[in-house]
């Protein structure tokens, strides 16, 4: 049984292949094994998708790149359609306690990408926050804007 989240539902293609439970992801275009963390991230990318009107074709999902000389990946990044990149969101299990950790691990991916807008959700919980990067400074929000907002 997959866990209910706080996030809308969607009709997932799943399908079990010898118990281990398989979706179809609209995004990479390919069958994925479902891990609590890629259930959070698919349910958010729907999310992004059908409630937040963020274009399917401007997403990115686990995007790889290098920090401190070691190859990272990002969960979800959105672009606008210059291809800068606008929003990046870190999902973790259902388990995973959102915690400052979890922060510091997304501040440092963000040295990397410089991104204005960020997320952080483990499918229970939501957190977004702007990050001013000429003030140095950042802002917690009480939702996630809508893609013609950003």
């Amino acid at each position: 049984m997959l866990q209910p989240l706080n996030l809308p539902p969607y009709p997932f293609k799943i399908t079990d292949q010898d118990g281990t439970l398989i979706l179809f992801d609209e995004i990479r275009r390919r069958n994925i094994v479902i891990t609590p963390e890629e259930w959070v991230r698919q349910h958010f990318v729907q999310y992004l998708i059908g409630h937040k009107n963020y274009p399917k074709a401007l997403l990115r999902l686990e995007g790889g790149h290098k920090l401190y000389g070691k190859q990272r990946r990002s969960d979800i990044i959105a672009f606008n359609s210059a291809g800068h990149k606008v929003l990046m969101v870190e999902c973790k299990a259902p388990s995973v306690t959102i915690d400052q950790k979890v922060f510091d691990q997304v501040a440092r991916y963000n040295m990397v990408h410089k991104i204005g807008l960020l997320a952080v959700t483990n499918g229970l919980q939501h957190y977004y926050c702007r990050i001013n990067f000429e003030q140095n400074n950042y802002q917690f929000i009480e939702q996630l804007p809508d893609y013609q907002k950003i």
